[in-house]
């Protein structure tokens, strides 16, 4: 019976020291864990957010393109006039594109 009872105070105690360990570990890289997790967050919400506002934007675009194109269709605008608002859409600053 003394055994067990000298047995279970050991694991008790290594268990305690094992605890221990990793909460001093974990104590002095927390601030290192916070940092890198807030900035991963920030990193994956800007991501989302800055897809979802290219999607928006092209969408857009394509929606102002078939106006103008049903507008030039119906004959309410010449075709010139549509071009010229066609162009003035487009952004001359883009790589690849003939200004």
């Amino acid at each position: 019976m003394n055994l067990s009872l000298a047995s279970s105070t050991l694991c008790q105690t290594l268990a305690q020291d094992d605890a221990s360990a990793i909460i001093t570990a974990l104590g002095d890289n927390l601030v290192v864990a916070i940092v890198f997790g807030v900035g991963g967050l920030i990193a994956i919400f800007g991501i989302f957010f800055g897809s979802i506002t290219s999607t928006q934007r092209t969408k857009e675009r394509e929606r102002t393109r078939r106006e103008i194109a049903a507008y030039v269709a119906e004959g309410s605008m010449t075709p010139e006039e549509g071009e010229r608002l066609l162009k003035a859409g487009e952004d001359s600053s883009s790589c690849g594109k003939k200004s």
